[in-house]
């Protein structure tokens, strides 16, 4: 049994697509996916990149995925890596692939000078909460993500000027 973890590539658009739908549904989420392959394409191929991807293939079949970005810590002075998006196949996890993705992004972020890898999880997701942990990954006490989109982020910015 082999593992291959690599960079994703323009091919691999339908794969990533496919990962992102797979885990919005396991998140009940499904009606929040608006990507498209035409997007993905130019936010994850064209310049500037502003995200980036990986397969995890399982003897050749592909089973996961990883989507993440770079972003600066002020207080650190020194870049982070967010994980947005890990997926695996139910039927593959319990193989160490997840622990595979995370070992590989971490080493990754170490590459790129980052101070820090972060991510968010549903605080019902119970099984991802106690996999974190097993990594070593704590909440970020105190903290909570807030987020504009949609109306909210459209009137925000016609506010400039």
């Amino acid at each position: 049994m082999s593992l291959l973890l690599r960079d994703a590539t323009r091919a691999d658009l339908p794969l990533v697509l496919h990962f992102i739908r797979a885990l919005a549904e396991y998140e009940k989420l499904s009606h929040e996916v608006h990507a498209d392959e035409a997007t993905l394409a130019t936010f994850l191929f064209e310049e500037p990149r502003r995200a980036e991807a990986l397969i995890a293939r399982w003897n050749e079949e592909p089973v996961g995925f990883a989507v993440w970005y770079y972003s600066f810590s002020t207080f650190l002075g020194r870049p982070s890596l967010y994980v947005e998006d890990v997926f695996v196949n139910p039927e593959a996890r319990g193989r160490g692939i997840g622990k595979a993705i995370f070992a590989h992004l971490a080493s990754r972020a170490l590459a790129q000078g980052c101070g820090r890898m972060e991510w968010s999880v549903l605080d019902w997701n119970a099984p991802s909460i106690a996999f974190y942990r097993s990594l070593g990954a704590k909440p970020r006490a105190g903290w909570t993500l807030q987020q504009l989109t949609g109306e909210a982020l459209n009137a925000l910015a016609a506010r400039q000027g």
